[in-house]
């Protein structure tokens, strides 16, 4: 067997990074308010510490400042920070890393909640659910369209015994957020879609798409 190319590492590590930082990005955007009030105490002490960079390096201020290099730097900055920390949650001593913060948030009534629920929603779509493929089209937002959702989990109705399936459809391109639709599982048009693929298509805006497609 072949070792993965280094293309197929890079992107598996950076879906692995995506996954590992969405329940963190969650609680965060959660206590955002109370985080903005705090970070107001400090703000003058940062932005001395900004002129005294620009006074030292006088040369680089207008580089530093246009809107293009700080686009650019930030989208590079973040695909980086997530293959690192792709890269290292597949690690032991990541998953050790990992383990021990779980533990302290724990600890933390409110956060606790919102940063296990979000993680176990992370952890389910990266496996495969019982009775159907994880990757589906569903007719959604009215009969005459599809849209692309991820089968989270399969339930039993307890008047008909009818399969209905929960599935979480992202938008694009955040993914993160999205609509959760109850479906009977025969109203489901199976793919055979790698979640990576599917994902991929999401975030693309439908750009990047898979070389196969079924729409009934």
């Amino acid at each position: 067997m072949s070792a993965p190319s280094f293309w197929s590492r890079l992107q598996r590590y950076i879906i692995t990074g995506i996954f590992t930082a969405v329940p963190l990005w969650i609680t965060w955007l959660i206590f955002t308010f109370t985080l903005e009030q705090l970070s107001r105490v400090g703000r003058p002490w940062a932005n001395a510490m900004v002129e005294q960079f620009q006074g030292q390096w006088p040369n680089l201020t207008g580089w530093v400042q246009a809107a293009w290099f700080q686009s650019t730097l930030a989208v590079v900055l973040t695909l980086l920070a997530f293959y690192l920390l792709g890269w290292l949650a597949t690690q032991v001593i990541g998953r050790r890393a990992i383990g021990f913060f779980d533990s302290i948030i724990a600890r933390i009534p409110l956060v606790q909640k919102v940063y296990s629920a979000t993680k176990q929603m992370m952890q389910a779509i990266q496996q495969k659910p019982e009775g159907a493929e994880r990757v589906v089209l569903i007719e959604f937002p009215s009969p005459d369209m599809k849209a692309v959702g991820f089968v989270m989990r399969v339930l039993i109705d307890d008047n008909t015994g009818e399969e209905l399936a929960a599935v979480y459809v992202p938008t694009t391109p955040n993914p993160t957020s999205g609509y959760l639709e109850i479906v009977p599982v025969k109203h489901l048009v199976q793919t055979d879609w790698s979640m990576d693929e599917a994902m991929t298509f999401i975030i693309s805006g439908g750009a990047v798409a898979p070389d196969h497609f079924r729409y009934r």
